[in-house]
């Protein structure tokens, strides 16, 4: 009877075994269907992420490519605008170098050479324009009430020249009252020698000037990320950060004849 029950238990294991032999093949096909399903979705992803950053890749390039085509303008215009400051220092020095060899009055020479500066800071990135005019304005009051001689005049009038020369290649912030909506306005101006000239004012506001016809206007931006850029600008120059890769809005300014 012993014998009997150790063969009816030997039976019912090895049946027990046979059923679930086909239970657990069907649960790890189900595992591994499962983990070939997740491992072609995290696939997906990568390739999807791959595709979002080739596409960030193309849009950086194409922004450096402009940025550099920006720059090179910009350059371009520097050496223009310094090239025509030169020029006009030099056609001074040779009005003086004729005038003193023939001894003659130096007055139409002077009067020529206030009209030629004037014009110049008129038609020049709006720099301290007013306080520029006003300089040359009181050479000729001082000139006219025998103040001061013709020939320290000239040497006044040499100095205006060179200054403008100067400012071809000044860098930096400065301090200087604009209008903005018809108000003057007191604020911080960033200079790129005569090309560009970028603003911010107190109450947050950042722009640049613009040049429509003859007449320089200053223009607000309202972009964010244009004005950032701005902001950045100041802080480099104001930490006497000179050189280096700036992303700037495009604020060439454009002179008068293609200059």
């Amino acid at each position: 009877m012993f014998e009997n029950k150790k063969k009816s238990l030997h039976s019912l294991a090895l049946s027990c075994l046979m059923l679930s032999s086909p239970l657990l093949a069907t649960q790890n096909n189900e595992e591994m269907v499962q983990s070939i399903m997740k491992l072609r979705s995290e696939v997906e992803s990568l390739y999807s992420k791959i595709d979002e950053n080739k596409e960030s890749y193309k849009s950086q390039m194409k922004s450096l490519a402009s940025q550099s085509a920006d720059n090179k303008a910009q350059l371009n215009r520097q050496m223009t605008s310094k090239k025509l400051a030169q020029l006009e220092l030099s056609k001074v020095q040779s009005d003086i170098a004729m005038a003193s060899g023939k001894n003659v009055k130096l007055t139409p020479l002077l009067e020529s050479g206030m009209s030629l500066l004037k014009e110049s800071i008129r038609s020049g990135i709006p720099f301290k324009a007013k306080e520029r005019m006003a300089g040359v304005d009181k050479i000729k009051q001082q000139l006219d009430a025998g103040v001061i001689t013709e020939e320290k005049a000239l040497s006044l009038l040499w100095a205006g020249f060179d200054d403008n020369l100067r400012m071809t290649k000044e860098i930096g912030v400065f301090k200087q009252e604009i209008v903005l909506d018809k108000k003057k306005v007191l604020c911080e101006v960033g200079k790129i020698g005569t090309v560009m000239m970028f603003f911010a004012t107190s109450d947050n506001r950042a722009g640049y000037v613009v040049k429509e016809g003859n007449v320089y206007d200053y223009k607000v931006v309202n972009d964010e990320k244009e004005k950032e850029k701005i902001v950045a600008l100041f802080s480099a120059l104001k930490l006497q950060i000179r050189t280096g890769y700036f992303q700037l809005p495009n604020a060439l300014v454009m002179m008068e004849g293609g200059k």
